[in-house]
């Protein structure tokens, strides 16, 4: 791929300044600029193309501006993809950015040289940051069938239409009929066309019915699960779909400072992981950072089994305070017999106390404190955090 070969032999400091950020920075911008220059450009006569004039087409030159803004308005839609990280989004993006290139030449206005300039910066832009746009649009099977009703349903109208055109009055070309069509489903009805005949009548109340039904469980099916994961990624809450794809999984149980650097390091891995917390404020700031969490009481029954722990690999329990450890200890013991659970003691003295509560391995903090610094002052080699929870006995 073109973005492989030029990112593979970028300078390394320059890789840092092409962000994802930047490149989303950017193409928000050309999308906005896109609809500005589109609008402005709609009331503009023909004869403004000027020295371009001759050379484009009448209806381009009359659709030039309106197309502008709906291209914006989708790169709008791009947009949103890209900051979820979807290839989706960066392919739309890539094919809609020349689009909009070409747009702003035709529009032949002071205004649009920005929108030129920016939309091929913006190329070679996305084209570097390729590889960080990585995850896969996942449609469920209702998604699918709601997008193919709402199709189906247009293209039934637009041809049945088109068909019946001589018991319509102003339909007389395909564009005509889809026109009809689409404001007839979605119930504006202009009324400047209209059926002439009782066949015509029944054909558009059975466009009107497929039509709002067809919107509604497309409405329902695309844009609700969307709104339903905005609400649980603000509430720190996982969908019951996403608990269902958790396999082999790490369960870090509570969160404090000493989970901190702990799930910092897991997220710079490739493992699949899930926070258990009750501090709704710090589970509302792991799911801004895209990390999985689940609210609830670590120590209750409901929260790890909706957390999968009869299927997680390790439980990791670092809550900051032994008591609440040794209740979650006991909790996921009890649950998951034969699963690795390992802690930290925040008091070297419930070292055996965690341990007879069910704990594999406790860590005590102060001895691991102590030895850190011996191999940090020695100069020795040091194992992650992650490393030395995960590791087997």
């Amino acid at each position: 791929m073109v973005g492989d070969w030029v990112t593979e032999r970028l300078p390394e400091n320059w890789r840092w300044i092409v962000t994802t950020r930047a490149a989303v920075a950017l193409v928000l911008v050309v999308a906005l600029l896109s609809v500005a220059t589109g609008i402005l450009r709609i009331d503009q006569a023909a004869a403004d193309f000027g020295p371009l004039a001759p050379h484009v087409p009448v209806a381009v030159q009359d659709a030039v501006g309106f197309t502008g803004a709906l291209t914006g308005f989708l790169m709008l839609g791009s947009v949103l993809a890209l900051r979820r990280g979807l290839r989706a989004g960066w392919w739309a993006t890539l094919l809609l950015l020349p689009l909009t290139a070409v747009q702003g030449l035709l529009q032949a206005s002071p205004y649009s040289l920005p929108l030129v300039v920016l939309s091929l910066v913006s190329m070679p832009t996305l084209l570097l940051t390729r590889r960080r746009f990585d995850r896969s649009l996942s449609l469920t099977t209702t998604q699918l069938a709601a997008g193919g009703a709402l199709v189906g349903v247009q293209a039934y109208g637009t041809f049945g239409a088109y068909a019946l055109r001589e018991d319509f009055d102003g339909v007389e070309h395909l564009l005509d009929a889809f026109y009809f069509t689409l404001i007839t489903s979605s119930t504006v009805g202009y009324g400047d066309i209209g059926p002439t005949t009782e066949i015509a009548q029944l054909f558009t109340m059975s466009v009107v019915v497929l039509g709002v039904a067809s919107f509604g469980i497309a409405i329902g099916a695309l844009v609700g699960p969307a709104i339903q994961a905005r609400i649980s990624k603000t509430l720190g809450i996982m969908t019951d779909s996403e608990l269902e794809l958790l396999e082999n999984h790490v369960l870090v149980l509570g969160y404090g400072d000493l989970t901190e650097p702990i799930v910092n390091e897991l997220a710079d891995t490739d493992e699949q992981f899930l926070v258990v917390t009750r501090d709704e404020t710090a589970a509302s700031e792991l799911s801004e950072r895209d990390i999985r969490v689940l609210s609830g009481d670590p120590s209750d029954e409901g929260p790890l089994r909706r957390a999968k722990i009869e299927s997680a690999r390790t439980v990791v329990v670092t809550t900051n305070n032994d008591a609440e450890d040794a209740m979650a200890i006991l909790t996921a013991r009890e649950l998951r017999p034969d699963v690795r659970i390992v802690t930290a003691a925040t008091d070297r003295e419930n070292t055996a106390k965690l341990e007879r509560a069910g704990a594999d391995d406790v860590i005590s903090l102060a001895e691991l404190g102590g030895h850190l610094l011996v191999r940090s002052a020695l100069g020795s080699d040091e194992s992650s955090v992650v490393s030395r929870l995960l590791e087997s006995e």
